[in-house]
């Protein structure tokens, strides 16, 4: 405990802490817009109670990962080569995840834009979602996610207990948005379409990343927050002729 106080009488500490708070923040945007679109597919009953559990099963696996940091960073060490290019298991993990990530958003988009879906992998027949599939599917982004939380944290703190508490807090953030978040989505067609494009690149810029490829994360968050405000814009737009709409058929 003494040596806890210590830790953080050092003003480097909490500007390490707070900067980690927010980067957890940001990275966990990605985690966050997947379990919304994916729990607002199963009965409305059951909604709530797998936000819940799929952002508890976040924390739980960072903690755990945590406690294992020795072991996380060896994850970064190549493990082959292929056409001279190096492959850790981060890497694998990463193309592994955002692969799923793109078929997902490019399952959800053929749904939503097919009127008639053809009996092909996209058959409508397997649209509907169990509990316990969307809780194995949030779980597997769980942990490519909360490896990639891990990594970005042991590189900016050597203190355990400063990642503890930045995690901590940035799934506590994460719960308390969740339901918001999933009503909002829910509320509004189109930002499905929107957050599901974000889902696609973010699924290609795991998978470049995956390839060794540096994507400023940035420049990946600047573009949500553009379409996003795009968006925004739209729908003030679609409200305001909705009224006028309603006006003119008062008055008339």
């Amino acid at each position: 405990m003494e040596n806890l106080i210590t830790l953080f009488q050092d003003p480097a500490v909490w500007v390490s802490l707070i900067t980690l708070i927010v980067m957890e923040v940001v990275l966990g945007i990605d985690n966050l817009l997947f379990i919304s679109i994916l729990t607002n597919k199963l009965p409305e009953g059951q909604r709530d109670r797998a936000r819940k559990l799929g952002i508890g099963l976040a924390l739980i696996l960072r903690l755990l990962l945590l406690s294992a940091v020795a072991w996380i960073v060896k994850l970064t060490t190549p493990v082959f080569e292929l056409f001279d290019q190096g492959f850790s298991w981060k890497d694998l993990i990463l193309i592994a995840g955002g692969l799923f990530l793109v078929w997902k958003a490019t399952k959800e988009i053929h749904h939503s834009v097919d009127p008639e879906p053809t009996p092909d992998m996209f058959d409508s027949r397997t649209l509907s979602m169990t509990f316990t599939a969307a809780i194995g599917q949030i779980l597997l982004l769980d942990v490519v996610f909360s490896i990639d939380s891990i990594i970005t944290a042991v590189g900016m703190t050597p203190h355990i207990p400063v990642m503890v508490i930045a995690v901590v807090v940035a799934v506590l953030l994460m719960l308390l948005a969740a339901n918001p978040l999933a009503r909002f989505i829910a509320a509004n067609p189109t930002i499905v379409m929107l957050a599901l494009g974000f889902l696609l690149m973010i699924g290609m810029t795991l998978i470049a990343e995956g390839f060794g490829v540096k994507v400023p994360k940035g420049y990946v968050y600047a573009a949500m927050a553009f379409s996003a405000a795009i968006e925004g814009l739209n729908m003030l737009s679609r409200r305001s002729k909705r009224k006028k709409r309603e006006a003119s058929m008062q008055s008339s």
